[in-house]
């Protein structure tokens, strides 16, 4: 069994969706579907689920026309017998929070894909269930898909969404619908969850910053979490989670190539060529230098200063420590409301001798199963780095030596990235 799931660029129109119907016939395993919300059909064109939101920010009903002639335009290309008239008139139907309205992008697209395929159509409203603070219900959702569709031999489920005990719908983050797809995948217990994306799976970087970034064959869970947390785009890094518990690999493959072979994302891989397997990263953090002396001796300092960023909701990436200093790295737009305030309260809770706070940090991470036990990777990095002028600002290391962590200013992001890849991959 395959559960395939089929993101935005796929869909983003009716031919774009009937290509998918064909890739989805062209395998009999391929039982069940879940699908995003129409994306861009071109470079200046906006997301459904962007068209939604704004809409729902303006409450102008002017602003709903292009969502409903994106829905109508694909329903008459396809030539199917679909009237959408009631959900839309539901839709223009102001007050709608922001989750109800960006979840009818894909209950509609998926709507539309199970009239086409002519495969019942299953709402996730039915079956993914979150609990009274907004986190997945895992065990219920489990159980309430499986009972859903163990007696249908295929059915199409929109992605992206489900309910609250109170019945309201509930969105997971941008991105989501992977997490769905490898929900029914689990649930099911397939043999493949396939994720249809608009590349040829997983680059060892990101092509933009490297346009010759190779695809990986293989990847592990580990460090496909790893590099989707810390930046790469390919699948959003919680959908790893469900079809990980279960064993079940993860096939990403490209809807426009089909015949090329992709990234396998298994349980575990053969022994790598090299140390290294990606490389991901992101902007925008801010490190927070915290100076006091004799700090070594003073039980509970960290745990202060740690309370301070919790009452703040600011969460952190990365502690450093040394004799009279502490270094957290956090995000930046973490403190956008609160950065004076929680500098005060830092000051009143350990009486540092000096707090510094240095924005425009970026955070790359260099991944690989292979770094494990092998000396001299980290002199390669780091001798890559300084050899292209690059002063390292932050270092962390993961205790299971999967990974680095290295902080460089902004404007050292870009040529970061590509001096680690000559080094490692040309």
């Amino acid at each position: 069994m395959i559960v395939a799931k089929f993101g935005g660029t796929s869909l983003a129109d009716g031919a774009r969706f009937r290509h998918v119907a064909e890739i989805i016939r062209a395998d009999p395993n391929r039982r069940y579907v879940v699908v995003s919300a129409p994306g861009k059909r071109c470079d200046s064109d906006i997301k459904v689920t962007d068209l939604l939101y704004r809409f729902q920010q303006s409450g102008n009903q002017a602003d709903f026309a292009p969502i409903e002639a994106r829905f109508r335009e694909i329903v008459e290309d396809l030539g199917i017998s679909l009237d959408l008239s009631q959900d839309f008139a539901e839709m223009k139907q102001l007050p709608h929070n922001a989750d109800y309205l960006a979840s009818c992008g894909e209950y509609l697209s998926a709507r539309i894909m199970a009239a086409f395929l002519d495969w019942p159509f299953v709402d996730a409203e039915e079956c993914v269930f979150f609990d009274e603070q907004g986190n997945l219900d895992e065990v219920k959702t489990r159980h309430a898909l499986f009972e859903k569709l163990r007696r249908l031999p295929h059915a199409v489920l929109p992605g992206y969404y489900g309910v609250m005990p109170d019945g309201q719908i509930h969105t997971f983050s941008r991105g989501g619908s992977d997490i769905s797809g490898a929900l029914v995948a689990s649930a099911m217990d397939a043999q493949v969850y396939e994720n249809w994306t608009d590349v040829d799976g997983m680059l060892v970087t990101d092509p933009r910053i490297v346009p010759q970034a190779a695809p990986l064959r293989a990847i592990t869970y580990k460090e496909l979490r790893e590099l989707a947390y810390r930046g790469a785009t390919v699948l959003h890094e919680d959908s790893v989670l469900p079809v990980r518990r279960s064993g079940i690999p993860i096939h990403i493959l490209n809807t426009f190539r089909p015949q090329a072979p992709g990234s396998w994302i298994v349980p575990r891989g053969e022994k790598p060529d090299g140390p290294i397997t990606g490389i991901a990263g992101r902007k925008n953090y801010t490190a927070i230098q915290i100076e006091r002396e004799n700090t070594n001796s003073m039980v509970g300092y960290v745990r202060r200063i740690l309370s301070c960023l919790e009452h703040w909701n600011v969460p952190f990436e990365h502690l450093a420590t040394g004799l009279g200093s502490v270094c957290l790295v956090v995000p930046t737009d973490a403190m956008e409301n609160c950065r004076e305030q929680l500098k005060e309260d830092i000051t009143l809770a350990v009486h540092p001798d000096s707090i510094l706070m240095e924005d425009h940090l970026a955070m790359i991470a260099v991944v690989g199963r292979g770094m494990t036990g092998r000396p001299g990777v980290c002199a390669r990095l780091f001798s890559a780095l300084g050899g292209s002028g690059i002063s390292v600002r932050v270092i962390d290391q993961g205790a299971g030596e999967m990974n680095v962590i290295v902080g460089v200013a902004e404007p050292d992001f870009e040529p970061a990235i590509r001096a680690i890849h000559r080094e490692f991959f040309e």
